[in-house]
């Protein structure tokens, strides 16, 4: 294409594209004409196997360009857009990702169409003050503090009740550098080893529950800690921390001159949708004067809901919480949250920086992890004022009443074994070949590990196949903490509820599914 245009007709489609004119309707309705026929049906995906779809991305070369827009997009319509997942069906019900609002596309687009820099007032301007006012309606959910609190720090350039950013990963890593900052000042500038040697102490850890989700252990080796600085405490069946080995265990690490960067409570675990007694865990804390932080990624916004809300009673005592707004806040993927108690917190990482980020300025980027990020508080800032709190209220009842019409489903067949009670909208479960099926139930205790082993197997083979038809979908994993004790790790198959759109038929329509798929595996019709 290059060496077909002179100087000028180049210069002229480059700047075309910019200007935004090489586009008319007739391109874009490409794209909307593939996804409309994705989202018109129930699948959750198309019936190219992974191993199809790999031969077709092979090429490595850049073309010259610049390339036919129309084109393009024919190619996204036809290669790509159809054999992503369709999170948005009624029947992909086994992640934490479901089908967005339709107000949240349009707002997508004018963010990236204005492609607003946050680091910065001067690449950003109103988005500054937008995204703080944004933040602080989350903080005020959580923390409740009085008018008068927000009236003096939601836009004050000094105080920070929050950062936005990619997901709760990143909130974790937030919250817990924090953390770190406040329990040993001199990490941030004198590294780790020079901090600990100060206190002569030995070792700094985090403690938390045997359930914590993965982001932590990618904290502690970001921040110098090391895999080895987790320490985990063992949980009940229903998922919560023992709060006897969580005392016995700061203990160990005072006398052990152990620094305790924090202790963390799981509000909506990732596997099992449990919740701690936070209260319990805030009690824990403050006795031992110890950073509170909460991973509430999955949970946090239960907050809406005045039927549930008091499953997450202690929450307002965290010091730090990670909320994902990409989850239960159903916004595009790429949006989280950390929230500070108090507005002083983040102090312990600010930086600065001439060119950037300036003593005194109103610029995000001088208390944040992330540098150059989009003005996503947009779409968060939309979904609180469209959707508001009797609509979020909704869709948290809803998950949670269809969860507990699952777990009922779910015992009334006698081929499925429920293993955990849900307390959020998370279940899971497992398939009980018939063999097994009379002992697992009535005396559980005398299923040996080679029939464990051979369940588990079972167990892997239908999530694969119900994964690979792609009529419907449920996750799976391998859990500890279940009604077999903690002793035997068991695979479990995994339901996330999520999808307002989702209904009990969907629900029985995926179990069945499973049935059928296992009665092949056993020989027999069904």
């Amino acid at each position: 294409m290059v060496g077909a245009m002179n100087d000028a007709s180049l210069t002229d489609a480059i700047a075309r594209m910019f200007r935004g004119d090489a586009l008319d309707e007739r391109v874009e309705q490409t794209l909307e004409d593939a996804l409309r026929e994705v989202y018109d049906t129930d699948r959750v995906s198309s019936e190219a196997s992974a191993e199809a779809l790999l031969e077709r991305f092979g090429e490595t070369a850049i073309p010259d360009g610049p390339g036919d827009i129309a084109d393009y997009y024919r190619y996204l319509a036809s290669n790509v857009v159809p054999h992503g997942i369709n999170v948005a069906s009624p029947r992909f019900i086994g992640h934490m990702t479901a089908g967005l609002p339709s107000f949240a596309a349009p707002i997508v687009k004018l963010l990236t169409v204005l492609n607003q820099n946050v680091v910065k007032m001067e690449t950003s301007k109103v988005f500054t003050f937008h995204e703080r006012q944004t933040i602080a309606m989350l903080h005020r959910l959580v923390y409740a503090r009085d008018e008068a609190f927000y009236e003096e720090h939601a836009q004050n350039s000094e105080s920070t009740l929050g950062m936005l950013v990619s997901g709760g990963t990143l909130g974790n890593i937030a919250s817990l550098w924090c953390a770190r900052n406040r329990a040993l000042p001199a990490a941030e500038t004198q590294g780790l080893g020079a901090a600990l040697a100060s206190r002569s102490a030995r070792r700094a850890v985090v403690v938390a529950p045997a359930l914590v989700h993965y982001s932590v252990l990618k904290a502690v080796g970001i921040l110098g800690l090391g895999q080895n600085g987790l320490l985990r405490v063992p949980v009940d069946v229903r998922g919560h921390t023992d709060l006897d080995a969580l005392r016995s265990t700061l203990v160990r690490c005072r006398d052990e001159g152990d620094v305790v960067v924090a202790v963390l409570g799981i509000a909506g675990a990732t596997e099992t949708g449990s919740v701690d007694r936070l209260d319990g865990i805030a009690d824990v804390a403050a006795e031992h004067g110890v950073h509170f932080h909460v991973d509430a990624a999955w949970g946090g916004p239960v907050l809406f809901s005045r039927r549930h809300r008091d499953l997450l009673r202690g929450i307002e005592r965290a010091d730090s919480v990670t909320i994902d707004a990409h989850k239960q806040l159903y916004l595009p993927v790429g949006l989280g949250l950390a929230l500070f108690r108090e507005p002083d917190l983040c102090r312990a990482i600010e930086l600065e920086a001439d060119y950037i980020i300036r003593r005194g300025s109103w610029d995000l980027g001088r208390r944040a992890l992330e540098g150059s990020r989009p003005g996503t508080s947009l779409v968060l800032h939309a979904g609180l004022h469209i959707l508001g709190r009797r609509g979020y209220e909704l869709l948290v009842d809803e998950g949670v009443r269809k969860i507990r019409w699952m777990a009922d489903a779910i015992r009334a067949r006698p081929e499925l074994e429920l293993l955990a009670e849900p307390t959020l909208n998370i279940l899971v479960y497992r398939y009980l070949p018939k063999a097994l099926r009379e002992r697992a139930g009535s005396a559980p205790g005398t299923l040996s590990d080679a029939d464990h082993e051979r369940i588990d197997q079972v167990n892997r083979t239908i999530q694969e196949r119900q994964r690979d038809a792609a009529q419907g979908f449920i996750s799976r994993t391998t859990l500890r903490s279940t009604r077999y004790g903690s002793d035997r790790p068991i695979v479990c198959l995994r339901s996330v509820v999520a999808n307002p759109l989702t209904t009990e038929r969907d629900i029985a329509a995926v179990l069945d599914e499973q049935l059928e798929i296992a009665s092949a595996l056993e020989g027999e019709p069904r």
